[in-house]
């Protein structure tokens, strides 16, 4: 799927081209990963929707620092990780494969 934006500011025009990136996994734009709440507290808790892979990690690191808070294999359909060693901010998640080659990136917030 294309999609085209013109953007007109007086004598300079825009012209951006966008495509939607096909889910290698899944086929489709679908998100692998539903992530909840956001903004969290307390938790988080990650939701795998093709739980079969058993050759994915979850990287999440803060979006500010870059420092890696969680790095682990996945193997159940539902994570949840505590936030008590979290700050407040940005942070940023990958779904990874075995090969190194990170197949979706999301970012949730931390408001405590």
């Amino acid at each position: 799927m294309r999609m085209k934006l013109l953007l007109s500011i007086g004598l300079l025009v825009l012209s951006l081209s966008l495509k939607a990136q096909q889910n290698p996994i899944v086929g489709t734009t679908e998100k692998l990963v539903k992530l909840y709440p956001n903004p969290a507290v307390s938790y988080v808790v990650f939701e795998l929707k093709n739980a079969g892979r058993k050759d994915l990690s979850l990287q999440v690191y803060n979006g500010i620092l870059g420092k890696k808070m969680i790095d682990t294999k996945l193997n159940l359909e539902r994570i949840t990780f505590s936030l008590n060693e979290f700050t407040r901010g940005i942070y940023v998640y990958h779904l990874v494969e075995s090969s190194g080659k990170i197949i979706e990136s999301g970012k949730f917030q931390v408001t405590k």
